[in-house]
């Protein structure tokens, strides 16, 4: 890998402000135009009946959204993050749950009002005609998604499982679709309104085969991907090297992470994200996991040779999004991968702090090649250990302040549990550490 210039780090920059100003402008016009396109179409029967079609035409803008969140459009991913995109897939979903819910009651209420009859007798009559039932299932699986995402049943399933229920999302959108085919009214208005909302359709959808289908396969298919070596790190931790063909074609950075399957050794929509631990090179790709789930825990079984199929890279952790000179890598348990990596990155220049927190010294994973690249690029190496309690937060403002006294003026990257970067975000918050200035990276997958 060769190391960014300042002209390329500025070339890059000017590009994310020009991806998030085309982002912005994409979604401000479509929320326009489906205002437009309700204003055409004109009120419904009555009231209720009114505020059903414009509630649907919300509901359909945002699954064709969620679509392009799925889809995870390089653009995006390098202007946001997929940190930041997963948490709007999580509000988008919420979004569309209460859509789903509330366009068909209004519906319902605006016929019952108009005909004089029972909700409960329109709602049976119209479920006998197979485009409303349709619409009705789609708002059903809904309710199955949203209901296993809420944080406790999240809890209780492994990644694995909750990933493959997530599929259910591809038959809710094909559900959608022929709803709309046959029910839909306000884009029907004209030639251009269709035109409008079909053109939207096909390139959300257009985008989720091309994102998540044709260029991981030819990707695959180019590259060839290997399992070259297997290396314990521990009792529970595994390294996976990686070689394939024409590696430095492929576009990855250090902290970034792929969505990889091992075909032959587990089903197929078992996937995990798994960041680099080394920075990427020409010759080798590396992750490392901890045993926790059906996946990671079954790497140190694999054969050298078998095939390796990735899906990525993603990630905006990485340091191109730098804003200022020096920098600190913050680290907890097994998200020192990617922290692992970035120090290793040569585009990460200016002095570097590192804060790596973990119970005891054996839970310090590639503790040795953190040492060995402090060393290296002389970079200060803080490990931190002991049981987080009332008498010691190893992460509170005046800690942070005493290890970095000059951490308001660096770049903080921060991977590790939910808990700690929560709670490390909430202390940078308090020091006034610029937003600009700080990236974060949770491993919550959209889709």
């Amino acid at each position: 890998m060769t190391t960014m210039t300042q002209p390329r780090v500025l070339t890059f920059r000017r590009s994310i402000r020009v991806a998030r100003v085309a982002i912005v402008a994409f979604l401000v016009l479509n929320l326009a135009a489906v205002q437009v396109m309700f204003a055409a179409a004109g009120p419904a029967g009555d009231l209720f009946g009114t505020i059903g079609r414009l509630l649907g035409l919300y509901l359909a803008l945002a699954m064709a959204f969620q679509l392009l969140l799925v889809a995870r459009l390089p653009m995006v991913d390098r202007a946001y993050g997929m940190d930041r995109l997963t948490s709007w897939h999580r509000w988008t979903g919420m979004a569309i749950f209460w859509l789903a819910a509330a366009h068909p009651a209004f519906v319902l209420l605006g016929f019952a009002r108009q005909d004089g009859v029972p909700v409960l007798d329109v709602a049976v009559t119209l479920a006998k005609q197979p485009p409303v039932l349709l619409g009705m299932i789609a708002a059903g699986l809904l309710l199955v998604i949203v209901a296993l995402s809420i944080r406790v049943a999240r809890r209780r399933l492994s990644y694995e499982t909750w990933h493959a229920i997530h599929f259910l999302l591809y038959v809710v959108v094909l559900l959608g679709v022929l709803h709309q085919v046959y029910e839909g009214t306000a884009f029907k208005v004209n030639v251009l309104t269709q035109a409008y909302w079909w053109g939207l359709w096909a390139f959300a959808i257009g985008a989720l085969l091309a994102g998540r289908l044709v260029v991981p396969l030819i990707r695959n298919s180019r590259h060839r991907l290997r399992v070259a070596a297997i290396v314990a790190e521990s009792d529970d931790t595994v390294s996976v090297h990686v070689t394939g063909r024409d590696l430095d074609r492929l576009p990855a950075r250090a902290g970034q992470f792929f969505l990889w399957r091992f075909p032959g050794q587990n089903r197929w929509w078992q996937v995990n994200p798994f960041s680099l631990s080394a920075a990427p090179n020409s010759r080798s790709l590396r992750l490392t996991a901890k045993g926790v789930g059906a996946t990671s825990a079954g790497l140190r079984d694999l054969p050298i040779g078998s095939k390796v199929y990735a899906e990525g890279p993603y990630g905006a952790f990485t340091a191109a999004h730098r804003t200022r000179g020096a920098t600190v890598l913050i680290a907890g348990g097994i998200g020192v991968t990617p922290i692992r990596a970035l120090l290793e990155d040569p585009d990460l220049t200016g002095h570097v702090v590192v804060l790596y927190r973990v119970r005891a010294v054996e839970d310090a994973v590639l503790l040795g090649e953190l040492r060995n690249l402090a060393d290296v690029r002389r970079a200060r190496l803080h490990l931190l250990t002991g049981r987080t309690g009332t008498g010691y937060q190893p992460f509170a403002p005046e800690r942070l302040l005493a290890l970095v006294p000059d951490i308001t003026a660096r770049d903080v990257y921060v991977c590790g549990p939910d808990a700690m970067t929560t709670s490390v975000l909430a202390s940078l918050r308090r020091l006034r550490v610029p937003s600009r200035q700080v990236h974060a990276e949770r491993f919550r997958l959209a889709g």
